[in-house]
């Protein structure tokens, strides 16, 4: 129980950081400094960036999605900008089947945490094993939910808002788009990992500890509480509860 209430909330941490964290995915282009974008131009200009190849000069943006939100920034630069997703990544039914699924997930683990904190119940002896158990049930649940949006993420995670996969990010103004994992997922994985194992672990508190047996009469079982066993009974430092086996 007690690997199960702290693994459970470490996993939730983990999965909400990497839901709310536009990592999910980047990836680097270079951008010609000609044509339009001359806010971009200046801006880079006065921070002493931009790359000369030729008589041209290029830039190198970094471009980061995550599910809620979108960033681009200039390598080696403080000019970075944020936006919530839109266009055909918005759109994308993938996009939107994961953040159902980590929503989701989020929810049964917050819920099966609640109740394993009642079922465990520390502040008394003994606990409410089905209470804990079925807390524990949700967290596997969760985990298995954000496993699974993690894969599908992963999956299509170069495909995710293209028109055509073989023409790369339906946007002109990142021909030469390389889309790889980024820190979100990591965070993702591990915190879905951790879920199934305190879930997990919880999911014990269905199974009650096994009564002693008197050393006088090994086939009767007894209780701490059980008046019939001397061998119990005439121990004066023995702590006696009254539990139900």
């Amino acid at each position: 129980m007690v690997m199960g209430i702290v693994f459970a909330p470490l996993g939730l941490v983990l999965v909400f950081t990497a839901a709310i964290t536009p990592q999910w995915r980047e990836g680097q282009a270079r951008l010609g400094m000609t044509g339009p974008g001359s806010l971009l131009r200046s801006g880079v200009k006065g921070h002493g960036t931009g790359v000369r190849s030729g008589s041209a000069e290029t830039l190198l943006l970094l471009r980061s999605d995550g599910l809620w939100e979108s960033c681009l920034q200039v390598e080696h630069s403080e000019l970075k900008q944020c936006w919530p997703v839109a266009g055909p990544y918005q759109r994308d039914p993938r996009v939107r089947l994961v953040q159902g699924l980590v929503l989701t997930s989020l929810f049964l683990c917050g819920t099966g945490i609640v109740l394993a904190c009642i079922g465990v119940r520390c502040w008394t002896d003994l606990p409410l094993r089905g209470v804990a158990a079925t807390g524990g049930l949700l967290v596997v649940m969760a985990g298995l939910l954000s496993l699974t949006a993690l894969g599908v993420y992963t999956h299509n995670l170069r495909r995710l808002g293209m028109v055509d996969p073989s023409q790369g990010i339906n946007n002109h103004r990142f021909p030469h788009l390389s889309l790889r994992p980024a820190g979100s997922l990591y965070f993702g994985w591990l915190g879905s990992c951790l879920q199934l194992l305190g879930g997990s672990a919880l999911l014990f508190s269905f199974k009650r500890p096994k009564c002693p047996t008197c050393p006088s009469c090994p086939e009767l079982p007894v209780c701490p509480a059980c008046r019939s066993c001397p061998e119990i009974t005439n121990k004066p430092d023995t702590d006696v509860y009254e539990v139900t086996c």
